[in-house]
């Protein structure tokens, strides 16, 4: 059985029945903050979601036997959804389970208290829309939908750097009470969402796509990491999401920096100290290049059960004081010890096998 096989059969085995806390079809996650010795299991839909969207995107590359096996992942994936769904049946969606509410799941404490429950959110719903098959009037109410919560439209953005406070652009939040936040990677998966299905642009999309070119041409991915993407603050992360939506589509207003995506791309990934943010740092290079000569590290073997599970390695956070718009309070908020961090072993593999595949798929350069 090939490598391509063999990572795929991990994350069908790690695909859930629904015998334990976690549906069927879903992928079990957890959370965890190291500082304080917090861990719980997580059956947000997030990972699942993306699970279904990395796989999608490489069915192309692929034999027609392995095709069909995403497919049923998938179709065992997706039947979940509903769950997340908006609590009065618009079509937003949640990380954490509506019906019924499902908030801070396995918890002892937050999930009791209503304070806690998070509102839908732009990147869970970009990911079901990017995964399922939406009709044309569902997808242009989204984008209205998500105009009425963008920057500006009822609210000033407050948690980030002063020149952005102008800008229009998208909000990771839904819920009319919430602050609105500007996240890069977010965006990204957003923007991914817009130019898969050639929706018209806007002036929140190209604030948007302005958002994100000046926090790479200030370099603030690499100095401010927190401040610019506060779900997923950590420079690869940011790298992997702005290459794989550069290597999907002609985004004309971030090709002014692509030269320096890669430049930082090569320097991270000189001084990786994870085997996992080096395959991501990879398939960032693979997907702004097309190419797979000049890589830093060459070909990447296959990595142990270890690394794989390495905790300085984890792709999102809760940033527990994110919301609080006192400027100490936001200083705070930066410190790890104020973070939760999400990982999923399924997800994990899923980054590798994407990364196996564009390798093999650009391997002539």
């Amino acid at each position: 059985m090939s490598n391509l096989e063999n990572i795929l059969a991990k994350i069908e085995r790690l695909q859930l029945d629904g015998s334990g806390v976690f549906a069927e079809g879903t992928f079990a996650a957890t959370r965890s903050n190291p500082a304080l010795g917090y861990a719980r299991e997580d059956s947000t839909i997030f990972f699942t979601a993306v699970i279904v969207f990395t796989l999608q995107r490489l069915k192309k590359h692929l034999p027609p036997p392995m095709q069909t096996r995403i497919d049923h992942i998938a179709d065992r994936a997706t039947k979940n959804y509903p769950d997340f769904e908006n609590k009065d049946g618009l079509k937003t969606y949640n990380f954490w389970q509506t019906k019924p509410t499902k908030h801070f799941p396995n918890g002892y404490v937050f999930r009791h208290f209503d304070h806690f429950r998070i509102p839908d959110d732009t990147d869970d719903t970009a990911m079901v829309y990017l995964t399922t098959q939406p009709s044309a009037a569902q997808n242009h109410w989204l984008k209205h939908k998500l105009t009425l919560h963008a920057n500006l439209s009822t609210q000033k953005i407050k948690n980030t750097f002063a020149e952005y406070q102008a800008l229009r652009a998208y909000s990771t939040w839904f819920g009319k009470k919430m602050y609105i936040e500007f996240d890069v990677c977010v965006l990204c998966n957003l923007l991914y969402w817009v130019f898969e299905n050639k929706l018209p642009l806007n002036q929140h999309d190209a604030d948007s796509l302005a958002y994100v070119r000046s926090v790479i041409e200030s370099d603030r991915h690499r100095t401010a990491p927190f401040r610019v993407a506060h779900q997923y603050p950590r420079t690869p992360v940011i790298l992997y999401h702005v290459a794989r939506l550069m290597g999907a589509f002609e985004v004309t207003a971030l090709e002014p920096v692509r030269a320096k995506l890669i430049e930082d791309a090569r320097a991270e990934l000189l001084k990786a100290s994870t085997e996992m943010d080096k395959i991501i740092l990879q398939t960032a290079l693979i997907n702004l290049t097309k190419r797979v000569d000049g890589l830093a590290d060459g070909s990447l073997a296959m990595p142990t059960f270890e690394q794989m599970n390495d905790p300085d390695f984890y792709f999102f956070i809760a940033g527990l004081l994110t919301a609080y718009q006192h400027p100490m309070l936001y200083k705070w908020a930066t410190n790890p010890i104020f973070h939760i961090r999400w990982r999923c072993e399924a997800f994990n593999w899923a980054l590798v096998f994407e990364h196996q595949v564009l390798m093999m798929a650009n391997d002539r350069g």
